[in-house]
């Protein structure tokens, strides 16, 4: 049976879109079998982010509803074949979501795959709630910066209260990216470390994603940044995947500033 893993964050904006899809293509790539799952009902991006928005027919609501077979509702990706998708319906609500039937559809994918990946709705209401349900495990998304912080705060509170998990008396594993790191603005105190932010969510740290204009640039394209080598967020996607497949991964220090040439030939006769 597979794993599965909700992505979340507490607000929006904050990357988790985006980090779903890397995620999840980066997994794909270790030669693991998985899916993503768009749980955000009404307000669907992450066919865009991977480039399958003129391939999706059916919905995951169409599926649940006995409509179609999950079969025609899934989409191959185009970078791997070990990558599918599954769409959320732009034509329905929240309100439409029912515990019984996520629970029949998740049962069904962990039985195909190594990885089920469901991205979560932003905030925290109903939606959030059916998404991070039956989860095994938890990504955290966060910005440095403490709005990011607090609302993730209140979202684990939630996950750690309402899942099916923790109602059964086990726990579901969270593990935190920090997105969009800048170093020189953490050096001057405008962002928190990430020592600041372990420090208040108290989760383990499993990813640093540097700022980067290559991840705009990348999503506008509907190629995820994971596939490109010499992009640093592309290759901290990489190094989350890793993680996440059982992989034992240093994690970079990416929180300081590279040094200047002349900063540097002082430090050679220092």
């Amino acid at each position: 049976m597979g794993i599965v893993i909700a992505v979340i964050s507490g607000k929006g904006g904050v990357g988790k879109t985006t980090s779903t899809a890397n995620v999840g293509l980066g997994i794909a790539l270790k030669n693991k079998k998985c899916v993503v799952v768009d749980f955000d009902i009404g307000q669907r991006n992450l066919d865009m982010i991977l480039g399958l928005e003129n391939r999706v027919v059916y919905d995951m609501v169409q599926v649940m509803d006995g409509e179609v077979s999950l079969k025609q509702a899934l989409i191959k990706s185009k970078m791997s074949p070990n990558l599918h998708f599954l769409a959320a319906s732009q034509t329905k609500d929240k309100s439409i979501l029912d515990s019984q039937k996520i629970l029949k559809l998740v049962t069904d994918l962990k039985a195909e795959y190594d990885f089920v990946i469901l991205d979560a709705p932003a905030g925290i209401e109903s939606g959030y709630e059916h998404t991070i349900e039956f989860a095994d495990r938890a990504l955290v998304i966060v910005n440095p910066e403490v709005s990011s912080i607090r609302d993730a705060d209140r979202a684990i509170g939630i996950l750690d209260s309402k899942s099916q998990k923790v109602k059964d008396g086990g726990e579901v594993l969270k593990y935190l990216i920090i997105n969009r790191i800048n170093p020189r603005m953490v050096q001057s105190g405008e962002m928190l470390s990430s020592e600041d932010i372990l420090d208040i969510l108290n989760i383990p740290l499993i990813g640093k994603i540097p700022e980067d204009q290559g991840i705009i640039d990348a999503s506008n394209q509907g190629k995820p940044v994971v596939l490109d080598s010499n992009s640093p967020s592309g290759r901290a996607y990489k190094r989350v995947a890793a993680r996440l497949c059982g992989e034992e991964v240093a994690l970079e220090n990416i929180e300081s500033p590279e040094k200047g040439f002349m900063q540097k030939m002082k430090g050679i006769f220092q």
